[in-house]
């Protein structure tokens, strides 16, 4: 049995109002196992069996646009994928000590070298990104509201979706489920 994290764009936002046990109860309408809700602002928890994420993402994506009536992007990682996430980090520790805020962009697929340069071209003296793999990492030397960048500039310039959250979030995470693996 293999733990997910899914992470939903825009799930609390935008006059969608949606209460996290009515999600869990969608997504254990799906058979998935063990489900739970970490802050509610779309993070997801669960156990499958199965390990064809695209898939499970695209199952995913169908039953919220069904039950919700809207689209939610889904974009999952495994434990192991998120421990790497919370742990990398892309910027120096002078860069990084003097910042507001860091964050990070769950893709849906790497970038190519295209997305990449007009990404870079949006770099700042307030804005740094780095990309690894699927995701983008984003370090604000002011407070987001200052900044003119955003998720929706991110998919706009990407020409695909993506949600942010803050490392601090995804290390809780991590810190919650390694420490429920070793007491298990």
């Amino acid at each position: 049995m293999q733990r997910y994290f899914a992470f939903l764009r825009a799930i609390n936002v935008g006059g969608h109002t949606v209460k996290m046990d009515l999600l869990c109860q969608h997504f254990e309408g799906l058979g998935l196992l063990n489900v739970e809700t970490f802050i509610a602002s779309g993070n997801v928890i669960f156990e499958e069996d199965r390990d064809d994420v695209g898939s499970l993402e695209v199952r995913i994506e169908d039953t919220l646009k069904e039950k919700l009536g809207y689209p939610v992007a889904t974009f999952i990682r495994t434990q192991q994928e998120l421990a790497r996430i919370a742990a990398h980090q892309p910027f120096s520790a002078r860069v990084f000590d003097s910042a507001a805020a860091f964050n990070v962009a769950f893709l849906k697929s790497p970038l190519d070298e295209t997305a990449v340069g007009r990404l870079a071209a949006l770099e700042n003296e307030f804005d740094r990104f780095h990309v690894e793999e699927r995701e983008m990492y984003w370090l604000c030397q002011v407070r987001q509201s200052e900044s003119k960048f955003s998720n929706a500039v991110l998919e706009k310039i990407l020409g695909q979706p993506a949600t942010m959250r803050n490392v601090n979030t995804i290390k809780k995470l991590v810190d919650k489920y390694v420490q429920l693996n070793q007491t298990s």
